[in-house]
């Protein structure tokens, strides 16, 4: 199945899920469900295999993340100042729409696209990713959001500084995927062999994450939908899907990234905002309507823009 087929594919499983919830087919709490189920069970065993099986020799862990949280910088910084000075918004607004421009889908969307288009080596490539990515996004957005608090006048944050970074480590460590990527290396470095039936039961439990993830997306769609804020949704949504990608691109180039690092790279970079914008304002309580919207015309958007950004990094990288 070529590029085309495969990113068809993975949308139509995606419009089921939206369709399902749109006619009522299943309830919300069913996709509430579906989404726990992939984000504690399915995806951390996921990732745990692909710790302890993957090779990631050649993957240049340092230089992909150069690359990809360059990205990440820019698009967050563009957005922020975008809805600063064109829309109006205060400084915690900035930090959402920063979170919206620069915090990819790349569990629910990217893992099952990765495996899809660039099978298994592409998972690992991504794993590396993920295993900095979500710490360190929440991390940016804490810090930013007690920042935004003050200098907004609105109060003196949340918490005390010491209170929030506990807060935040206590939260990192209960993660579900952090502990499948810790678990994963404390195992691969232990040398032990799995055994044969344990190997059996995560793959099978791992090998439906991909699709379970992507109709749970499609529910989830559904659920959080177009709630306003719709020109600045559809800013932040292009700056995700336009600049981020073309930053990483650049720095890949700049740095030389092996052919196949690049093009995941790339790729992860052009894939759409997630739910986690959405948690993230709901947290912080501002800017909920535009999280969601982004998120929202973001996905729809990239079933065209992943397919660009796919030819263009296999036409640079080969």
């Amino acid at each position: 199945m070529g590029l085309a087929g495969t990113i068809f594919i993975i949308f139509s499983i995606i419009f089921i899920g939206y369709a399902a919830a749109s006619l009522r087919v299943l309830g919300e709490a069913t996709g509430d469900g579906l989404s726990d189920f992939v984000f504690v069970v399915a995806t951390p065993l996921l990732l745990f295999r692909t710790m302890i099986s993957a090779d990631f020799h050649g993957s240049a862990p340092w230089a992909l993340w150069v690359a990809y949280f360059s990205g990440v910088v820019g698009a967050w910084l563009v957005s922020h100042g975008a809805i600063r000075t064109v829309f109006g918004r205060d400084r915690r607004a900035g930090v959402v729409a920063g979170v919206s421009g620069a915090f990819s889908n790349l569990v629910f969307l990217g893992m099952p696209l990765m495996l899809g288009v660039f099978g298994h080596e592409g998972v690992a490539i991504i794993s590396l990713i993920i295993s900095v990515h979500m710490p360190s996004m929440m991390a940016t957005s804490i810090a930013l959001n007690e920042w935004a608090t003050r200098r907004d006048g609105i109060g003196h944050g949340e918490t005390h500084l010491t209170a929030t970074i506990k807060s935040f480590f206590r939260s990192l460590l209960r993660n579900p995927l952090v502990i499948g990527i810790l678990s994963g290396w404390a195992w691969r470095f232990s040398g032990l062999e799995m055994p044969q039936f344990a190997s059996t039961l995560i793959d099978t439990l791992a090998g439906v994450a991909g699709p379970v993830a992507l109709f749970a997306m499609g529910m989830g769609l559904k659920k959080f939908g177009i709630s306003g804020n719709v020109r600045a949704a559809f800013l932040t949504a292009t700056i995700k899907l336009m600049l981020m990608p073309a930053v990483v691109l650049a720095v890949a180039w700049a740095l030389q990234l092996p052919p196949l690092t690049a093009k995941v790279a790339v790729t992860a970079a052009a894939l759409p905002s997630g739910i986690n914008s959405y948690l993230i304002a709901t947290r912080f309580g501002t800017g909920q309507a535009l999280a969601s919207t982004s998120m929202v015309i973001a996905t729809g958007i990239s079933a065209l823009t992943l397919g660009l950004w796919i030819s263009i990094a296999t036409h640079v990288f080969g």
